[in-house]
């Protein structure tokens, strides 16, 4: 099994590089996914969530209501800490999950959108950063997403910088420019990751 982190600042495309390479045929942990799972009504998670920030944070219909947690959460570095510190427990156990389950040959994707904010790169055998420039994230923000310019930035400001992320990067996939520049590049990096995975394992010392 190949486990390959796979991140990238929020707008950089980190998500259209996943649908590229599960079509490839790449297994998907995807965190985001499951952090939504893991506070879905009923779950011990959205339980201990309203414990922290008040059901202030609940729709009428009792489910978690993710504008109004974000509002809070994103514009106070504390309580974005507190968020954390329930949900990634709960997502890592998860993911260990869907990993396991994958099989012996699989090129595991974890895709973890604060990978390096939490220092999680040890826990892979390499690491892919989806890369774009500030100015190109605010952009994708606050024009096919419809985010508020200053939401958005705060958000940005909540990740880590994109120096950060290329610091800890084995392969860099470049989103800076049109949709169609991208498709090449995710072939590459697929190459690359078939090629790692087919290397024999060395002998353990």
């Amino acid at each position: 099994m190949l486990k390959v982190g796979l991140t990238g600042g929020i707008g950089a495309g980190k998500s259209e590089v996943s649908r590229l390479l599960a079509g490839y045929g790449a297994v998907i942990v995807d965190a985001d996914r499951i952090a939504r799972e893991v506070v879905e009504p009923g779950t011990p998670g959205l339980a201990a969530v309203v414990a922290a920030f008040g059901e202030t944070v609940l729709t009428p219909e009792g489910a978690l209501d993710r504008p109004k947690l974000g509002s809070i959460v994103f514009a106070d570095p504390a309580k974005l800490q507190t968020l954390n510190a329930i949900v990634h427990p709960l997502v890592g156990a998860r993911s260990a999950e869907l990993e396991a389950a994958a099989g012996a040959d699989a090129i595991v994707v974890h895709d973890v959108p604060l990978l390096t904010e939490n220092g999680l790169a040890p826990l892979y055998d390499l690491v892919v950063v989806v890369d774009a420039a500030p100015r190109t994230q605010l952009a994708r923000l606050t024009g096919p997403r419809g985010m508020a310019e200053e939401e958005a930035r705060a958000r940005m400001a909540a990740q880590a910088t994109r120096e950060q992320r290329l610091a800890v990067a084995d392969l860099v996939i470049d989103n800076d420019g049109p949709l169609e520049a991208l498709e090449p590049q995710v072939r590459k990096v697929w190459a690359e990751l078939t090629a790692r995975a087919a290397q024999p394992v060395p002998p353990a010392e």
